[in-house]
């Protein structure tokens, strides 16, 4: 049946069934692709290719019954509109779909996400979420190393990192339900922000994944404190910082963002979290940071960390690798990268130069 596929294409252009009506020119009605939507109609040949090209899927993708299904969806933060959220959704319906599609082409096993041993860890108060955070990356070999390329770890580890075009919101996290195959899990970040920030981002999504906050516990303030506590080791901040300082400058905070990848406000909110300096230093690291305009949008610190530094590239390569082992054509290939033919061409031939 075609009408959950259809709502989500739908949904992934942000367009009112109106709006797609007057998109196939008129062709059917906006009532039509309602019932359409419902199952309670099928659209001609003409319509099902005239609503493909205008919601940019194959005639195919329309007609799939291989229906995904988002559970569990956790905003970072909350869009402004629930349709807002709903095109959201759908987009990542869509780009996990293809995701799945190529790792099947290649026969791969990879949905089941690597969960630490120990997982869901109960969390009482903030000290329980920083223990999670150690456990994680005792279970994961990951040792108090800073972590270089967060989005690929995951990846290597089960999680699908997808990246889109998002205004108010940072991204979410989600369970992806597929019929007859275990739930996937997948995090969904900003594509055009800065990669101190997506790796924050991934870090308190996971913390989200593997922890299980009791009544009274913030789950927000405790995936923060996860998060910190994953990228920065406590161990490793107080080597590097000391275990107790009078204060702290804003260059050595900037040399620490280079370490660890970290925003130089995280890297002072950890050092207070820590006991390495009193609340008064922190409050006193505030203002200025406040004053260089730093903690208002577009939030940019000094050597901000480019954005494709943490950009996941795990599907892509695996759809060059299912080209290059004609497993699947140029169309396909382009299809599933939602680029056309010509430039898959172009990055090829930048790929060979």
């Amino acid at each position: 049946m075609i009408g959950a596929r259809l709502k989500v294409a739908r949904a992934a252009s942000g367009l009112s069934l109106r709006q797609l009506a007057d998109r196939i020119g008129g062709l059917v009605t906006a009532q039509a692709i309602g019932k359409y939507e419902r199952n309670e109609d099928m659209p001609s040949s003409r319509v099902l290719i005239a609503l493909s090209a205008a919601l940019n899927v194959s005639e195919e993708y329309l007609l799939s019954d291989d229906d995904l299904v988002l559970e569990s969806v956790e905003f970072r933060k909350k869009a402004h509109s629930s349709r807002e959220e709903a095109t959201i959704e759908a987009r990542t319906i869509q780009l996990l779909e293809r995701y799945l599609a190529v790792e099947d082409l290649l026969k791969m096993r990879s949905v089941d996400w690597e969960k630490p041993r120990s997982a869901p860890y109960p969390v009482a108060d903030m000290r329980d979420a920083e223990d999670a955070a150690r456990s994680v990356r005792e279970d994961w070999g990951l040792g108090n190393d800073p972590i270089p390329k967060l989005a690929e770890l995951l990846e290597e580890r089960g999680i699908k990192i997808l990246s889109l075009n998002l205004d108010d919101i940072d991204g979410l996290a989600a369970k992806v339900r597929r019929k007859d195959r275990p739930a996937a899990r997948v995090i969904v970040i900003k594509k055009d922000t800065y990669s101190e920030r997506k790796r924050f981002n991934l870090a308190h999504e996971l913390g989200h994944m593997v922890m299980a906050p009791g009544e009274d516990v913030d789950a927000e303030k405790a995936a923060h404190r996860f998060a910190s506590a994953f990228l920065m080791p406590a161990d490793a901040i107080r080597a590097e910082v000391g275990v107790n300082r009078s204060s702290i400058s804003i260059a050595e905070l900037a040399a620490l963002k280079a370490r660890f990848g970290a925003s130089i406000q995280a890297i002072a909110y950890r050092c207070k979290d820590l006991g390495i300096i009193s609340q008064p230093a922190f409050s006193q690291l505030y203002k200025i940071f406040t004053s260089r305009g730093w903690r208002s949008p577009p939030y940019q610190e000094p050597d901000a960390i480019p954005a494709a530094y943490e950009e996941p590239k795990r599907f892509e390569r695996l759809c060059y690798r299912a080209l290059a082992e004609n497993v699947i054509g140029e169309a396909r290939a382009a299809e599933l990268l939602g680029i056309s033919v010509r430039d898959l061409d172009a990055r090829l031939d930048q790929g060979a130069a």
